[in-house]
């Protein structure tokens, strides 16, 4: 079996005139947890349909599982399992109603088997009766990865899958998707949280359409070639306005009491942190930049590809 599971070159998707992917060009291994992360309207969730076989690209070539994304969808989408951003699945049904009900539309033998297994798998035994429009988002969540991994899929593609719910309902989420990654399944989620994304093996980062940057999320910090200096104690979070016009300082990050202030000349940023060193009340250190700060930065520096060309007029 191929260590590569998803294998895209070049894939572009357009409405109109605006390019919503533009040459997107990315790989995942087998049993990976890669995090797709960006802004709303990135282009995450346009990828992700692209992959499955939901929508066809305009442009670019690529293999999900093996099969072709543009001539061979129907066998791709036999063996991922999609979970969308909004519950998809009838709220007049109870849970053991809505899986039995996607058991039927994929021909699953030992129909009653597979649903019990899945809702034993998820914690949902006790609640089988419950209609599905009762369920809080974390019991919304669970019913939704049953349903995906009723038909036994090699792929999970989950789209901003913990989007509304609580802190606890998110880490349960988690430690099963690394319990099916460890398996051998392979995970492709979009999140905008930052403490998921470091949860993840590998991530890439999307903003306007374009792939930014790939790789762990160590690497994706020391690529940066970001440095940062944290100060911390009574008015610290009230520095930012100051620094911000500071030469050498490319991004401020307010943290309650405290910012991270980064730039890429390490001179130039002390000199602009030098000032307040001296502050009784400030506390000052030399950290590395937060992921957040990586991604807000790379995201800056990228064309917005809905913005007007130049010269043209606005809408």
């Amino acid at each position: 079996m191929s260590e590569i599971v998803i294998d895209v070159e070049g894939l572009t998707k357009r409405y109109g005139e605006k390019t919503v992917v533009d040459g997107l060009s990315m790989q995942v291994r087998r049993g990976e947890i890669y995090g797709f992360l960006g802004p709303n309207g990135s282009g995450k969730t346009t990828s992700i349909r692209m992959m499955c076989g939901l929508l066809t690209p305009d442009g670019g070539t690529g293999h999900t599982l093996g099969y072709d994304v543009v001539s061979e969808t129907a066998a791709i989408k036999r063996e991922v399992g999609y979970m969308t951003q909004r519950f998809g699945l009838y709220e007049d049904l109870s849970i053991r109603e809505n899986l039995d009900f996607v058991a039927r539309i994929y021909g699953m033998s030992q129909r009653r088997e597979r649903v019990s297994e899945a809702l034993q798998r998820l914690g949902l035994t006790a609640r089988q009766q419950q209609l599905a429009g009762t369920l809080s988002g974390g019991w919304k969540q669970r019913l939704a990865l049953a349903a995906c991994m009723l038909h036994q899929p090699r792929l999970l593609l989950l789209d901003e899958p913990t989007a509304g719910v609580d802190p606890q309902a998110r880490r349960e989420f988690w430690d099963e998707i690394h319990h099916l990654a460890s398996g051998g399944i392979t995970v492709l989620v979009s999140t905008h949280y930052m403490d998921e994304a470091e949860r993840c093996h590998r991530l890439g980062y999307i903003a306007y359409g374009r792939l930014l940057a790939t790789g762990t999320p160590d690497e994706l910090v020391a690529a940066s070639g970001m440095s940062t200096w944290v100060l911390a104690g009574d008015g610290a979070g009230n520095l930012g306005h100051e620094l911000e016009s500071q030469p050498g300082v490319a991004l401020v990050t307010r943290f309650g009491n405290a910012i991270h202030v980064s730039g890429h000349d390490p001179v130039l940023l002390k000199n602009a942190v030098q000032p307040y060193l001296q502050r009784p009340e400030i506390r000052a250190s030399v950290g590395l930049p937060a992921l957040e700060d990586v991604f807000i930065h790379l995201m800056r520096q990228s064309a917005d590809n809905f913005a007007p060309a130049a010269g043209a007029p606005h809408a």
